[in-house]
């Protein structure tokens, strides 16, 4: 596949789990689409400006640990826990799926990915679906981006 932003897309949850049960080493990336992020060949720092060695990206490989729990919640997980970037990033920014090999690790110990191989977009119907599905664990469980008391990032917790 090029390195257009013309690619497939995925509109369900039950799709996505599918393309990772099927495939290896995949990474959803949030950005403005490999068109852009292939010609830059790897992410930069937000806090320095360094760049990085590859494209800062999401695991969706599932870990052993995972057992035989459902591919759909672990997939729902992944998509939900890197929802806010989005708005956090600005407008365009979306998630797609790549595969690619592990490079390193950035600031966030989150992979470093190269040789990237784009693969499809992820609907927003999709990460609404993931939020639903978090959602039905009855869990006190929320995204990465957490903002405190004062608004601040943090877990939110006292301190």
């Amino acid at each position: 596949m090029s390195a257009t932003d013309d690619l497939p897309v995925v509109h369900t949850l039950d799709e996505l789990a599918e393309l990772v049960e099927k495939h290896d080493r995949l990474y959803i990336r949030w950005s403005r689409g490999p068109g852009i992020d292939l010609d830059a060949a790897s992410s930069k720092d937000d806090l320095t400006g360094i760049p990085m060695s590859g494209l800062s990206a999401n695991p969706l490989d599932v870990e052993p640990w995972w057992e035989d729990r459902p591919l759909r919640l672990w997939v729902a997980r992944r998509l939900y826990d890197y929802a806010h970037l989005p708005h956090e990033k600005g407008p365009g920014i979306r998630p797609w799926v790549l595969q690619g090999r592990e490079r390193g690790r950035g600031p966030d110990n989150e992979p470093l990915v190269r040789d990237a191989r784009p693969l499809c977009w992820i609907d927003q119907a999709v990460i609404d679906a993931a939020r639903d599905e978090v959602d039905n664990q009855h869990n006190d469980w929320g995204p990465l981006q957490r903002t405190g008391r004062d608004g601040r990032p943090g877990d939110g917790r006292p301190a």
